[in-house]
């Protein structure tokens, strides 16, 4: 057993590798989804519409619509959010229920990335640093909260929870970039 876990074990608190390593996790994860999804979106369109044809048109264009300066934009206003929760981790010792809620709803968000992966039955933006970093960060995190003492309890609801505000949070998110690119794409240049 290293040092900083066993002070973590003693002091009821964890440190900055399980709360700022949230948004560390998180940042190398939306790399990869910022360096791959339009390309693959583009590729990968006809072949989805052709493998799923029960999925509304409505659903095929809109996610056909989100180009790259709009995904970077959403991007950057979840960084907001996974910050904000990854320094309320850090200032109350991994305590904050905003932490942990994130930090549940990051790795069930790297299962979803696995599961579209399997549906698809092959590379979906995402999912290589779901299964390398996403999903492994999130089981140390919540192993370190654990040993800490800090870790509450997850019930179901709180996991429904937890992706609901994850879901409202992305939906905010794309909202606020569709307008702001569409503002930047409206001025001259």
């Amino acid at each position: 057993m290293d040092n900083s876990s066993s002070a973590e074990s003693r002091s009821g608190e964890v440190g900055g590798a399980v709360t700022l390593g949230l948004l560390a996790a998180w940042a190398l994860h939306d790399v990869e989804e910022l360096a791959t999804l339009p390309g693959w979106w583009r590729r990968s369109l006809p072949l989805l519409r052709e493998r799923f044809p029960t999925v509304p048109e409505g659903v095929w264009r809109r996610a056909g619509s989100v180009d790259g300066r709009e995904f970077a934009v959403a991007v950057g206003a979840m960084a907001a959010v996974v910050a904000s929760a990854s320094v309320a981790g850090r200032l109350t010792g991994g305590r904050s229920a905003a932490y942990q809620t994130a930090l549940d709803a990051f790795g069930l968000h790297g299962l979803v990335h696995l599961a579209q992966a399997g549906l698809v039955r092959g590379y979906t933006p995402g999912s290589v640093t779901s299964a390398l970093i996403v999903v492994p960060f999130t089981l140390w995190a919540r192993h370190r909260l654990r040993r800490a003492g800090v870790l509450r309890p997850t019930r179901p609801r709180d996991l429904a929870r937890g992706l609901g505000l994850a879901g409202a949070s992305a939906v905010a998110a794309h909202t606020v970039a569709r307008r702001l690119a569409g503002a930047t794409s409206a001025r001259p240049r």
